[in-house]
């Protein structure tokens, strides 16, 4: 019997290091596809331009002029039907034309895998005779290269050049020459399918990570690109297995809550609940009976008994949101409940005993409000003995794009809805943007967007948000060397970052600016600011 013991200990033993080993490899792998995904995108944007369209207008563009000809096509063969149709083509004005294998000297080159030349044609009928009587041109004489994918011995395509100059012929010669141009152009023909495929095949990607992730993890991604947020996954990480308790400490909308949630998954106690309290959104009245529960009768209207916060969380996590606006009186319970893990409810004579992890979060600095004498000193040190301080976005703008296509893939997928992607210019855009509201202000910009945007097209800065508008006229001012302009553009930045900095609280924040509340509310409404300030404030608009 003993070795049965040990030996099923042993096997959970080893299952647990087993499934351990799995989570590390699962996300190490995520990280990777994620880091494999963003420079997808940047691959993407590379080509929203319609480059490779220019590329091939190159070539159609300069082989005439190599072969003193007038025209020149460009014919790929689609690989999932077979046809071969016209790219691009001088005089074709975006009408495509499809070449029949059978009867087209451009079928006989795909056909072949030969040159092909043909001379004085003005009289001989044939495909070319269709084709000019769509374009109105006479085609005398020709020469088609097929187009060898370099990859193997397939034919992706033909470049055709028409009509040799002063009525001249083609000859071997301008086979040779034109043969070595298809040569390179199908080593860039080649580069534009393998892109398209790429980039449909990131598309799947990015659909299938997100399912992944939606499945196992909350709707908020964590981006972790930059070193700040790696040194706070790397605390997670290292706090996950110890029931230390643990205060976060940013501003509004920077991600507090995933990262407690990222602590309460990665311990000992995932299996159990993770119950989160926004402390600031609990009335005075009710602290009491919220956190610690009551009994039947306890007071007017509690007609049944009622457990609270701390019973509700047994053997898991309490997550304390916003825990500097708990109210001072209520902080002696408070302090004894985290002291010796037992409380009383309402109407109630004997303790309940508490099993809980407590996680707490502020936006606040809470050093100084124990100094002000605004919370207590010896709850202060009983609630937390880690601090995970979280960087604003704006100090971390290496994270700033992969969050942004993060939530790309999560709002696409909840709207069900396709676009193109990010512009470049409305990229560079959000990097250079302050994020007063962080990233939840990011994801609402991206809701907005994805809104906005047509089924299939990229994601603008014309569908942007005043906010994010009246920034990037602000980064045009900040070019120029007009005075006034320069003076109002750093107002504005410096009111920003008093109200990021204060949490959205209008009084401290003319105070760090050191103007009166009357003027900043006064400069808030001259430059439009009311948005900023309410998300500086986790969305609620501070009084005038």
């Amino acid at each position: 019997m003993p070795v049965n013991l040990v030996s099923g200990s042993r096997a959970e033993s080893v299952n647990s290091v087993d499934m351990n080993a799995a989570d590390v490899s699962t996300n190490q792998l995520e990280r990777r596809l994620d880091a494999l995904r963003l420079r997808l995108h940047y691959v993407n944007r590379a080509w929203t331009l319609d480059d490779h369209e220019a590329l091939l207008r190159f070539f159609v563009r300069t082989t005439p002029r190599l072969l003193d000809a007038e025209r020149c096509a460009v014919f790929v063969v689609d690989r999932a039907t077979g046809r071969v149709l016209s790219t691009v083509g001088t005089g074709l004005d975006g009408r495509p034309i499809e070449a029949p294998l059978e009867g087209s000297v451009v079928g006989r080159a795909i056909s072949s895998g030969e040159c092909v030349i043909e001379n004085d044609l003005a009289d001989v009928p044939g495909f070319h005779r269709i084709v000019d009587a769509q374009t109105g041109f006479t085609t005398r004489s020709l020469v088609c290269a097929p187009i060898r994918s370099p990859a193997g011995s397939d034919i992706t395509g033909a470049v055709e050049v028409l009509n040799k100059r002063d009525g001249g012929h083609f000859d071997g010669d301008d086979g040779r020459l034109l043969q070595e141009v298809a040569d390179y152009l199908a080593m860039a023909l080649e580069n534009v399918l393998v892109n398209r495929e790429i980039l449909q095949l990131s598309g799947e990607l990015g659909r299938e990570v997100s399912r992944l992730r939606s499945a196992r993890a909350p709707s908020v991604p964590f981006v972790a690109e930059s070193p700040a947020m790696r040194g706070v996954l790397e605390l997670v990480r290292m706090v996950g297995d110890t029931p230390v308790g643990v205060l976060i400490q940013g501003e509004n909308g920077t991600g507090k809550e995933l990262i407690a949630r990222m602590i309460h998954d990665g311990g000992d106690r995932a299996a159990g609940p993770f119950v989160a309290v926004n402390c600031a959104a609990v009335p005075e009245t009710l602290v009491e009976s919220e956190f610690f529960g009551y009994e039947r009768g306890a007071f007017t209207g509690a007609a049944t008994s009622r457990p609270g916060r701390f019973e509700e969380a047994e053997r898991g996590t309490l997550f304390l949101d916003e825990v500097a606006e708990m109210p001072l009186a209520m902080q002696p319970k408070f302090l004894r409940a985290v002291q010796e893990s037992e409380g009383v409810r309402l109407g109630a004579n004997r303790p309940t005993r508490y099993d809980v992890r407590l996680v707490s979060a502020t936006n606040r600095p809470l050093r100084k409000l124990v100094e002000g004498g605004a919370f207590r000193e010896d709850l202060y040190y009983r609630l937390f003995a880690v601090e995970i301080v979280v960087p604003p976005l704006r100090e971390r703008r290496e994270d700033i794009v992969p969050l942004a296509l993060a939530f790309l893939d999560a709002v696409s997928l909840r709207y069900g809805k396709r676009v193109a992607g990010f512009s470049t210019e409305l990229l560079r855009l959000f990097e250079a943007y302050h994020w007063p509201g962080n990233v939840r202000q990011l994801r609402r910009e991206v809701e907005r967007l994805v809104a906005l945007t047509p089924e299939g097209h990229h994601l603008t800065p014309a569908q942007c948000s005043q906010e994010l508008v009246g920034a990037q006229v602000g980064a045009s001012v900040a070019g120029s060397l007009d005075l006034p302009a320069r003076v109002e553009a750093l107002e504005i930045d410096l009111i920003r970052d008093a109200l990021a900095r204060s949490g959205g609280r209008r009084a401290r924040a003319a105070d760090l600016l050191g103007i009166t509340r009357q003027g900043l509310h006064k400069k808030l409404r001259r430059y439009r600011l009311e948005d900023d300030a309410a998300l500086a404030g986790d969305g609620e608009r501070a009084p005038a």
